[in-house]
């Protein structure tokens, strides 16, 4: 009897070794525990708006934003949502500037968001009928207010919409619409 009790000691020891590994250590956040809000807002850009659409929102000092595109905005294709700022080379055309460029771009304060496009020509008479449809008409955007988080990885590739969509647990059925004339 008095062999088998080291043997009985060393496997209840053993026991308590093997649970108590460190490779265990990731914790898991509650995606509830962050607060994310998302707004599809849908405008045209003109002369007349300075080629701007303003979002007003409540934003903390502390919170991102991250604005994206839908490619897709004036066709009955399926959204394609693609991360702004974003550049756009428009095609040589007979009359126009040749290497014309129409930028996307944003910005934020804690009250609103300010979607704007820039270019390096005169949008208002240097640019095709078609390039209106495509580019300054009913265009729709996807604001995300992402709430300041330490915990939250930064290495996740913000250009790619969808794995953002996954990473922070959004439900775009809960998405609310503005239309911004």
């Amino acid at each position: 009897m008095k062999r088998i009790i080291p043997f009985f000691m060393l496997a209840f020891a053993s026991m308590f070794i093997y649970s108590c590994d460190n490779s265990d250590d990731v914790v898991e956040v509650p995606a509830n525990d962050i607060v994310l809000q998302m707004r599809d807002v849908t405008g045209t850009f003109t002369a007349n708006n300075g080629f701007k659409i303003s979002q007003g929102l409540a934003i903390a000092n502390t919170d991102a934003i991250l604005v994206y595109r839908n490619t897709n905005s004036n066709t009955s294709n399926g959204a394609v949502w693609q991360l702004i700022p974003k550049t756009y080379y428009l095609d040589d055309v007979n009359n126009l500037p040749v290497g014309r460029e129409l930028d996307y771009n944003f910005d934020f304060t804690s009250q609103d968001v300010q979607i704007r496009t820039e270019a390096n020509f005169n949008q208002s008479s240097q640019i095709t009928t078609g390039e209106i449809a495509q580019y300054l008409t009913n265009q729709t955007f996807r604001i995300i207010i992402l709430p300041a988080d330490p915990n939250k990885n930064s290495t996740l590739n913000y250009n790619d919409y969808n794995a953002v969509i996954k990473y922070y647990n959004i439900d775009e059925s809960k998405v609310i619409k503005t239309t911004v004339n």
